[in-house]
């Protein structure tokens, strides 16, 4: 006997094709209106993955993959997405002084005026919970009066000329300074059709459009006659000589444009760049090869010396030497920080008694890097011992007990049997440590910002800087103006040096241990 089973109505494909269907119009409406703002990246980034995600929970085919797909649908938002903008921006001249697109960068210039014509005193007068605009020609003395009006947005008053100002008292200095932002939105009318905004606290003047656009694009100056157009190389409007070459002078805000390799080719060409980018590499990488080099060294010593069966209190031991890990690297910087202090810090105090010596950490390079490293071996060597105290319980006491009866003494064992059989697990995470403390961008920022300085630099460099604080501080901190064009290529740069480095890494050990 046949058991026909009843699907509900939660299950019935025609409610399951109607979801899909509003979801579908959802997403075109979004991909629309990114597109229609010009934010194209994020539109093709959800076209994709709303499309792949509506074809995997839709077709009973890609069943399997909807196990996959909130993966990968994570991975390409926040890992390629951002890779691929930054990619983008490295071709562009994106900068705090190029953020607009040329249309918007037109509307800002032509929003700008100048004072022109006559100058009006003007004086504020209540009438009940409204106002009157007031305004004295000090030439004829004349006086113009408005409709009662109230504060908010922008207003068109029309005046008109008055025998006297209105009686009582005007506000003050105060209440017009309060009430500044509503003002410079009114825009008074006179009888003779011309129009006034407010210059100052207690002027309107006559104002014109600074620029005019010609229907090439051309704006010209109606104060100075001078013609600027579009140049679409450096992203600027700029001035044009009589013989139609450039000229020196450049209108802020430029819009943003393709520049294609010109940010990488300033890396390796401008010396201002090309010299410090190759110090903070090389720094980067001794950096990231000490670090990894003590952290395990000092782990695995510590390991050793913990887990060592004669030790009393070995428990007491294990807790003080894990607690580092235990508190938030920030605040242990930031001690830190405090007690390498030149003049008041513990560490410079010690030093003094002791030997007479008050090294410079923060102004000077070599102690300041010396510094870096310490620290960072301090944060970074609880994990390390964490890691060999587990493995040291995986080698059997065989081995050593083997050792024993052929007369080995303890560094015979650790050389011998205890390196050889912890480094081949760790060298995944030493991998995976050189790469965290290629980019250790916090401990660089809380500690030295980067400094000591350097000299003669095109860009703000220091002696400590890593290749990702460096890139930070040309982004954020750039004398001349951010720019994120510049910082976006050396980020690239990094990504394509990190990804080599990991890639010979790994090859060289399954070399050795192949």
């Amino acid at each position: 006997m046949d058991v026909v089973k009843k699907s509900h109505w939660w299950q019935s494909d025609v409610l399951k094709w109607s979801v899909i269907g509003l979801l579908g119009l959802l997403v075109g409406y979004l991909v629309v209106l990114m597109y229609a703002q010009g934010e194209y990246l994020f539109a093709i980034m959800t076209l994709i993955l709303s499309s792949l995600g509506l074809y995997i929970f839709a077709n009973r085919k890609a069943y399997a993959w909807r196990y996959v797909y909130p993966g990968m649908a994570g991975m390409g938002l926040f890992v390629l997405f951002p890779l691929v903008c930054t990619i983008a921006i490295a071709f562009t001249n994106y900068s705090s002084t190029n953020q607009l697109t040329q249309e918007r960068a037109q509307e800002v210039l032509m929003d700008r005026q100048y004072q022109a014509g006559k100058t009006f005193n003007f004086g504020l007068y209540p009438a009940g919970d409204e106002w009157q605009l007031a305004l004295t020609d000090g030439e004829s003395g004349k006086n113009y009066l408005s409709d009662t009006f109230k504060f908010g947005g922008e207003q068109h008053l029309k005046l008109k000329e008055a025998d006297a100002i209105p009686a009582g008292e005007k506000a003050n200095l105060r209440v017009i300074t309060q009430n500044r932002a509503a003002l410079t939105q009114i825009t008074a009318e006179m009888p003779d059709e011309s129009t006034l905004t407010m210059s100052s606290l207690r002027q309107f003047s006559g104002t014109r459009p600074l620029y005019t656009v010609a229907d090439n694009g051309e704006l010209t100056n109606n104060q100075s006659g001078v013609k600027y157009r579009p140049n679409n190389d450096i992203g600027f409007y700029q001035s044009v000589n009589a013989d139609g070459n450039w000229g020196n002078e450049q209108l802020s805000p430029g819009y943003t444009v393709t520049i294609g390799w010109k940010n990488f080719l300033r890396v390796f060409h401008d010396d201002g760049i090309q010299k410090p980018f190759m110090a903070i590499f090389v720094w980067t990488v001794i950096f990231s090869v000490l670090t990894v080099i003590l952290t395990v060294a000092v782990g695995m010593i510590l390991a050793c010396v913990v887990q060592w069966e004669s030790l009393k209190g070995k428990a007491i031991y294990r807790v003080m030497l894990i607690l580092p890990y235990a508190v938030p690297s920030f605040i242990s910087i930031l001690i830190f920080k405090g007690l390498f202090n030149q003049s008041f810090g513990e560490i410079n105090m010690m030093l003094s008694s002791l030997f007479g010596i008050k090294p410079a950490w923060f102004s000077d390079p070599t102690t300041a890097r010396s510094m870096i490293i310490i620290v960072n071996t301090w944060l970074g060597y609880p994990y390390m011992m964490i890691l060999c105290m587990g493995l040291l319980k995986a080698i059997p006491d065989d081995l050593y007990e083997a050792s024993a009866m052929d007369g080995a003494g303890p560094f015979q064992n650790f050389f011998k049997i205890t390196l050889p059989l912890l480094i081949k697990p760790l060298t995944p995470l030493m991998i995976a440590s050189f790469a965290f403390n290629f980019n250790n961008f916090v401990l660089i920022q809380l500690l030295t910002n980067g400094g000591p300085d350097r000299l003669g630099t095109t860009t703000p460099a220091g002696y400590t800087d890593l290749l990702v604080s460096y890139t930070y501080r040309i982004a954020f901190e750039g004398g001349g103006g951010q720019d994120f064009g510049l910082a976006a290529a050396i980020a690239t740069l990094i990504f394509i040096l990190v990804g080599a480095l990991a890639i010979v890494n790994l090859k060289a050990t399954r070399m050795k241990f192949d």
